[in-house]
């Protein structure tokens, strides 16, 4: 194992070795030994601390980001980019006015929304497909949320709301830790002709995708079965839209013969109930973090949520002293393709 000197170190030997090598009339000169020995050392520091920095790089569990994604590219493992929000925005207005593609709608905290292609407008309100100007998902967008058309148009009422579907799809940029991640896991798992970490592979390759399951022979002999999450957004149980992307995905590398089901987790929401104390804003936020992250890493299709770590979380909260825990009171049991997730908290 390479451990590096530190400088104090470096100059201690330095000087060390050059004065044993000095008669007794140059240790009256020693002074200009010294010099000597710390810029050496200064040097040899250096040398030290690039030799330092290489033994992280060539190892791809402690490399530097952008060595990281080198590494990662020569395995054709890529950084999932940031993608869009997209959807559709209801406009009302004269029939037979234009709604011209590059039309930008604000939303009130100023996330700006581009119209992807022209769109005649008809005696009732009219769906215009819109997508988020810069990728991210900060794009994501409730439906019914009022979006403002920046440069207005005769006879075409200036505010629309996002429809019923809202504005979905809409990623940031994968993180690095996510990456080294399915790097790591790439060749841990290498390939294997669809073996149930290819499909998981697969669909955590998609933007957006954080966590993934595989379930062969769920729907009879031949098949698979993928369900998965977006655990960055809200909430993490994906829409219509965002499962045909992963399955699209899936068929394009699947072997010919398989048949693959991509389908959501069925959401199970679970309501907390919670004597606290001391019983202020910042613990409840503290309690309610601590939830949410529970859910987060033990959370799974068919998985139960154990009593006692709900508890357990609840008392790493930050200020809490104690709690009576009044709902849920056992173990939480999902059934096949059921998925816990957060049901908001009662306060007793």
């Amino acid at each position: 194992m390479f451990n590096r000197p530190s400088l104090a170190d470096i100059v201690t030997r330095t000087r060390g070795d050059t004065l044993t090598r000095l008669s007794q009339e140059e240790l009256l000169r020693r002074s200009d030994a010294e010099v000597l020995a710390r810029v050496l050392a200064g040097a040899s520091h250096e040398i030290h601390g690039y030799l330092d920095w290489i033994a992280r790089q060539v190892i791809y569990d402690t490399a530097d980001d952008e060595i990281l994604i080198r590494w990662a590219s020569i395995w054709k493992v890529t950084q999932k980019p940031a993608v869009s929000a997209s959807g559709n925005v209801l406009v009302t207005g004269e029939a037979g006015k234009t709604i011209t593609v590059d039309s930008i709608y604000k939303r009130a905290d100023g996330v700006e929304f581009s119209v992807t292609e022209d769109t005649i407008l008809g005696a009732a309100p009219t769906a215009v497909p819109v997508e988020a100007v810069a990728p991210g998902a900060a794009g994501n967008t409730l439906a019914a949320t009022p979006l403002t058309l920046m440069s207005p148009i005769s006879g075409v009422q200036s505010v629309a709301p996002v429809d019923s579907a809202g504005l979905t799809n809409g990623s940031d940029i994968e993180t690095m830790a996510s990456l080294r991640a399915r790097f790591i896991q790439r060749i841990q798992q290498p390939p294997n002709g669809g073996s149930e970490s290819d499909y998981e592979q697969w669909a955590l390759e998609v933007p957006g995708v954080t966590q993934a399951w595989v379930y062969p022979k769920e729907m009879g002999l031949g098949t698979v079965t993928v369900r998965f999450v977006r655990g960055d957004d809200v909430p993490i149980i994906p829409d219509p839209a965002e499962v045909e992307a992963v399955q699209a995905y899936i068929d394009e590398r699947k072997p010919v013969t398989a048949e693959v089901y991509v389908v959501a987790p069925t959401a199970v929401p679970i309501a907390f109930q919670i004597d606290l104390t001391p019983d202020t804003a910042a613990v409840r936020a503290a309690v309610e973090a601590e939830l949410k992250d529970l859910l987060l890493r033990e959370s799974a299709p068919g998985a139960t949520i154990l009593l006692s770590h709900i508890n357990e979380a609840i008392s790493t909260a930050a200020g809490e002293t104690d709690h009576i825990l009044a709902s849920p009171t056992a173990n939480v049991v999902m059934t096949a393709g059921q998925m816990a997730t957060f049901g908001g908290i009662t306060w007793l």
